[in-house]
């Protein structure tokens, strides 16, 4: 019969064994168990037990990761050294299958992208130009994208993006370039303002046209009134000075002291005072006509 002191042992061996066989997968991972160094079953998040010393669990990251191409130097095909640098971003998809491959079908996942993604690099590069390479890194980032996803596709992983950070010339290719793209934009700074030259000068000869038809309107409109007062003036002298030429002068000399404000003296002549008098609406004086009588 088995007493105290026999049992105890037992029950703490048996505590031990179950703790040591205790795992507890967080939501960002997934747990592949191997039974006598062959898979045995797949293990989501939370408690988990396996048989110590038979059973052996691998955890496995299934969060978005980023890796490093690593600086490379590629010759373009104008025989130019570029130095390219490139960012890949992955994650292990968490079901079963897509595990079990990210670990049974590829030795290393990070370290063959990175060899995978170089390569793809220098092929893509390789058949453009520097300037080309430069200003089409969209296309490039597509390139690359495209064939990590279909070399990879049996690896359980999924490439969500790549990120090309830098194309970098060769020192004396970039001061070359520094130099054009400096004479490009001081182009462009000359031709503005010239053609801010230009919009000035036009706005001002139009200004200047507006302001001589101003003074040619003017001028137009003074001349009619010119010509209607001399209609005006013609009117009364053939109607009160046919035939006498002093009296028109005499007349035109008491409308000049009148506008001078002058002080001017009239004569007894009769004939003056009732044209004035008939042109203002006054009756004349009698015993005179406003015609030109003897």
């Amino acid at each position: 019969m088995l007493t105290t002191l026999s049992i105890t042992p037992i029950i703490i061996g048996l505590i031990v064994i179950f703790f040591l066989g205790v795992r507890i997968i967080r939501p960002t991972h997934r747990g592949l168990i191997e039974r006598l160094g062959k898979y045995n079953s797949f293990a989501n998040p939370g408690f988990h037990w396996i048989i110590p010393f038979i059973d052996r669990m691998y955890q496995i990251n299934t969060t978005e990761q980023m890796i490093n191409a690593e600086s490379q130097e590629i010759i373009t095909f104008d025989n130019l050294n570029a130095r390219v640098d490139a960012q890949v971003y992955f994650r292990i998809k968490p079901d079963e299958d897509s595990v079990k491959n990210s670990q049974y079908n590829v030795n290393n996942i990070a370290y063959q992208i990175v060899n995978l993604a170089r390569t793809t690099l220098r092929n893509i590069i390789g058949t453009m130009t520097l300037k080309s390479a430069n200003s089409e890194r969209g296309k490039i980032n597509k390139s690359l994208y495209s064939t990590l996803l279909e070399e990879t596709k049996d690896w359980g992983i999924d490439i969500v993006r790549t990120e090309l950070k830098e194309i970098d010339p060769p020192k004396d290719v970039q001061e070359t370039m520094n130099k054009i793209v400096k004479a490009e934009n001081e182009k462009m700074a000359a031709i503005d303002f010239a053609t801010a030259v230009e919009t000035r000068a036009d706005g001002e000869k139009r200004a200047e046209i507006k302001k001589a038809e101003g003074i040619k309107t003017a001028n137009i409109l003074t001349a009619e009134g010119e010509a209607q007062a001399i209609a005006l003036v013609n009117e009364a002298a053939e109607k009160y000075f046919v035939g006498n030429a002093q009296l028109l002068r005499k007349l035109q000399a008491v409308e000049t002291a009148l506008s001078n404000n002058s002080k001017i003296v009239l004569t007894s002549d009769k004939q003056l005072i009732n044209v004035i008098g008939d042109m203002a609406g006054v009756a004349p004086i009698p015993g005179i006509s406003s015609s030109n009588k003897e």
